[in-house]
């Protein structure tokens, strides 16, 4: 952004952050002047803040919070009497659960000790329990009995609307919340206590510290103006880090650069957009950075040999040597005379789907024309963005079981291997095995990931021509959509059906119905009787089938009659789609997708004698689209040509569409 204003555009930044040391540099990269910087003490609060620092000197993690849970009741009393909210950040799902019930405990075991006459003092539930009912969660429900919530990534959407509702509306005093979802919860209290400062880092496995930056935003719940005249924040931790969190809690901390962990991906995008065109660009691109800003104040922080503008120069230049070497060797970037840079395909793919250059390379390299079923899930589940995937402590026992339940086996298998667990919990999805807890929330991430990753494999694999190859990456694309497997009954995509009843339909008597097609076209009486179903059920299959994509396809060679051998030439396609009186498509129904997912497609035009992808393109779908496959090379050899043209849809199974059509190729030009 800066570079691009330099180039004349008026550009305006406002940048917000918490409180930072080192304000002065980051506003000056930005390019505000003195009079456009604003920086802000930790203290500087809409509400005051009273923070309470407690260490506790005990060794041992899950020891250590069981101690923490009895002083968090305890803090909550004290400083949360006449039924004020409170939050309690805990490090993991495992521990939102535990403090929650534990709280409940103390909370019935002491209004027991006091008796009744004293009206349950310290029982935390305020109001009724009217929205109890609709609660899918056992031990969530009881909590909640008492006036204690709790909320992490696992608790079911509608399960989590009603406890920020209860808590909100004050019908619940407490509520306890995984400390990744701090970023995530608007809730505000006047008491929030986080217990225990340090997580387990699955990659480290080891238990780590929070971010600061994650303390700060914890801390921030406390804020209620107009309501409160003060906020109270109490922070156990582990005796040693009591000093350092005393420091940094109080105090703004620097910010520094990370880019020269990520600098070949960042380079690779500039290339093919072409603001980087050669390897003086690349230098160049790095003098607007943030990181150019801190060399000379942090060297050792960078590997800076020196703060000489010599050993800056040096240090740049071999950054953008590493990456670039490293970049051309994956075949995402040309480098001609050992200067001048250029994008290829690869590098475009890896930019265009937002992936790292390691899994592009990977794709290419591990791909080939005889590759299958089971080696595209294994290709696609060691991806570079599953690295970071985390195998819990105790998880490798469920990652055990879960293979041996699998359609493909696994060979010379690692169970602590984040690639081997993306790679079961995909072929679980496709089986529809139910995963829960943490295994299914990485379940849905995984998935998620997968969509793009799957993308730029079938680009991948049309850029070398493998026909077969590419429709089959397609199908699995279909498969992540649907969660099933390509040899199942396309039937199972419709709401209620079961194995079971989609043999039925293939088996019925006098008419066999074995795609969506064939239910659409019978009569009501006869699907009825068929499918035995109530109305309800019925009316949702309906709302499918309405959905589901029904489209008209013509083809027309341009200029077919002047169609030279080993000439390119060009085929347009006309789609178009019923919308059942509706002018919108809407997202594709797939309740086992994770989130709202757009309809997509694919034509692409192949030989099926030499099995050659000649074209691919990605269409998106509404009422009516014309497309143009252009650069279709003609056969070398004159004479009449049968290709073969593919819709293939990227969400849906079963409603893909095959052509079949002859091209008749004159001889080329002498």
């Amino acid at each position: 952004m800066r570079y691009i204003a330099s180039q004349g555009h008026n550009i305006r930044i406002v940048a917000l952050s918490t409180s930072v040391a080192n304000a002065k540099d980051l506003g000056e990269w930005m390019g505000a002047t003195s009079h456009g910087i604003f920086n802000f003490s930790p203290g500087v609060r809409p509400n005051p803040l009273e923070i309470h620092i407690q260490g506790t000197d005990i060794a041992n993690f899950e020891t250590r919070m069981q101690a923490m849970s009895k002083q968090t009741y305890t803090t909550i009393v004290r400083h949360a009497n006449n039924k004020k909210p409170a939050i309690v950040f805990v490090p993991t799902r495992k521990h939102t659960r535990l403090t929650a019930v534990d709280l409940m405990t103390y909370s019935i075991a002491e209004s027991n000790y006091l008796g009744e006459k004293i009206d349950n003092k310290h029982l935390f539930l305020l109001q009724s329990e009217n929205e109890l009912g609709r609660i899918q969660e056992p031990v969530l429900k009881e909590t909640l009995k008492y006036g204690v919530g709790y909320l992490h990534e696992g608790v079911a959407p509608t399960d989590q609307e009603i406890v920020k509702t209860l808590f909100e509306t004050g019908c619940i005093q407490v509520c306890v919340i995984s400390g990744t979802m701090c970023w995530g919860v608007s809730l505000r209290a006047h008491l929030v206590v986080v217990m225990g400062t340090q997580y387990y880092d699955c990659r480290e496995t080891a238990h780590t510290d929070y971010p600061v930056t994650d303390l700060l935003q914890m801390m921030g719940h406390t804020s209620r103006p107009l309501v409160d005249n003060c906020g109270k924040c109490v922070i156990f931790c582990h005796g040693p880090r009591e000093k350092y969190y005393r420091k940094f809690l109080f105090e703004p901390f620097p910010v520094e650069s990370h880019l020269q962990h990520h600098l070949h991906d960042n380079l690779n995008a500039e290339v093919v957009v072409k603001v980087v065109a050669n390897k003086q660009d690349a230098v160049d691109y790095l003098t607007w950075t943030f990181m150019y800003r801190r060399l000379t104040h942090n060297p050792s922080y960078y590997n800076l040999q020196g703060v000489s503008q010599r050993h800056i120069q040096e240090h740049l230049s071999e950054l953008v040597e590493n990456a670039l070497s490293d970049l051309e060797s994956s075949k995402c970037v040309s480098i001609n005379d050992d200067f001048y840079l250029s994008p290829l395909n690869l590098g475009l793919i890896a930019s265009y789907y937002y992936i790292s250059y390691t899994t592009i390379e990977r794709f290419s390299s591990l791909i080939t024309s005889k590759t299958k079923l089971k080696g595209l899930l294994e290709i696609l589940a060691a991806a570079s963005e599953y690295e970071k995937l985390s195998v819990r402590p105790g998880e490798e026992v469920l990652i055990r079981r879960l293979i041996n339940h699998q359609r493909f086996s696994f060979e010379n298998v690692k169970y602590g291997d984040p690639h081997v667990k993306a790679h079961v919990l995909l072929q679980a999805h496709f089986s529809r095995q139910l995963v829960g807890g943490n295994l299914g929330s990485d379940q849905r991430e995984v998935v998620l990931s997968a969509g793009r990753l799957l993308q730029a494999m079938v680009d991948v694999i049309a850029s070398n021509g493998w026909l077969t190859l590419a429709l089959l990456a397609m199908e699995v694309s279909q498969m992540l959509t649907q969660g099933m497997w390509e040899r199942d009954s396309v039937l199972l995509q419709l709401p209620h059906f079961t194995k079971e009843l989609a043999k039925r339909c293939q088996e019925n008597p006098g008419r066999t119905v074995e795609t969506v097609f064939d239910l659409v076209e019978m009569e009501d009486d006869e699907r009825r009787e068929l499918l035995q179903m109530s109305d309800t059920h019925l009316m949702d299959i309906a709302k499918f089938c309405n959905r589901y994509p029904d489209i008209e396809l013509s083809y027309q060679v341009l200029n077919s009659d002047n169609v030279k051998a080993g000439e390119d030439f060009t085929l347009v396609v006309t789609l178009e789609r019923d919308l059942e009186g509706t002018t919108d498509v809407g997202p594709v129904d797939a309740p086992r997708y994770p989130k709202a997912k757009e309809e997509g497609w694919w034509l692409v035009v192949g030989d099926t004698e030499s099995n050659e992808v000649l074209a691919n393109k990605r269409v998106y779908l509404q009422r009516k689209s014309r497309v143009e496959l252009d650069n279709i090379t003609a056969p070398s050899e004159p004479g009449e040509k049968r290709l073969t043209l593919y819709l293939m849809c990227d969400s849906y199974m079963g409603c893909d569409q095959e052509y079949s059509f002859a091209v008749d190729v004159k001889p080329a030009a002498p």
